[in-house]
């Protein structure tokens, strides 16, 4: 396979072309990988994925060893790595409508999310808005870097259920909830990253009320409101994007009520966080 990249901006992402996923072999599995860890965000066009394919393709990543979401079977699904993500009239959120990293209240989190693209709404929108993690811990000062480098913040999963839908989630539903550092290194380029976010990120240990909220909503605005660290994603139907799931955090807009939305995502788990 002959490889063409092309960068969405100089910072974030990247569209990739001249292969086919469900062809991947393990020399083209390297490539994508170090690609991945450069870019961040992969968008692929034109591609014909059953779920084994798109299994196939989420393997070659992390660990290889694939997620499984609470949530996956009261979406409808019949396969426990594949999660449907689908927006209609009758919907009363979207998935994903808000900045997040993919639950990293997880022990050991997402390493890359790959999101397939089966319907879009017919009236345009519902792109992706992703941001870069490396970028956006770059770009703070050198006392805030020195003060969150030693702090660890709580993630808990059912965040978005009660912040993000206004409801507790299912009964039944068990959720994680875990301390991370707030900054980590990135396992394949050793870069330090910021890793807390508004979906999941309820407070920081050791500090007050007061301060943890004051801090990590700084935090939050610096990463919504920055765009040299951001790229925005147009989908089609049959588009795969890959995102590092360490690296980056992203926004799945909901601009196109009352049309429908459809997508299936199947993620790969990483290794255990390493603190900067």
């Amino acid at each position: 396979m002959s490889l063409n990249v092309q960068n969405i901006t100089p910072v974030i992402g990247a569209e990739v072309s001249g292969i086919d996923l469900a062809k991947i072999d393990d020399l083209t599995a390297v490539t994508l990988r170090k690609l991945l860890a450069d870019r961040g965000v992969l968008v692929f066009r034109e591609q014909q994925l059953d779920h084994a394919a798109h299994k196939r393709a989420a393997a070659c990543f992390g660990t290889g060893e694939l997620h499984h979401h609470p949530l996956a079977a009261t979406a409808g699904g019949a396969d426990p790595a594949v999660l449907p993500i689908r927006t209609t009239a009758q919907s009363a959120y979207a998935a994903g409508d808000g900045w997040h990293t993919d639950v990293s209240c997880d022990t050991t989190p997402i390493r890359a999310s790959l999101l397939y693209m089966h319907q879009v709404p017919d009236c345009g929108g519902g792109d992706t808005v992703f941001a870069s993690m490396t970028e956006a811990h770059a770009l703070l000062s050198e006392p805030v870097k020195e003060l969150i480098g030693k702090l660890r913040a709580v993630h808990d999963g059912a965040l978005p259920w009660r912040q993000g839908y206004g409801k507790e989630p299912p009964v039944g539903t068990a959720y994680n909830r875990n301390a991370h550092p707030m900054v980590i290194v990135h396992p394949d380029n050793g870069k330090p990253l910021l890793w807390v976010n508004r979906g999941f990120t309820t407070h920081i240990e050791g500090l007050s009320r007061l301060e943890s909220r004051a801090l990590l909503e700084m935090l939050f605005q610096h990463i919504e409101s920055t765009p040299r660290i951001q790229c925005r994603v147009r989908w089609d139907a049959q588009t795969l994007v890959i995102w590092d799931n360490i690296a980056t955090q992203h926004h799945a807009v909901w601009d196109y009520f009352p049309h429908t939305r459809h997508a299936e995502r199947v993620s790969v788990i990483g290794g255990s966080l390493q603190a900067a």
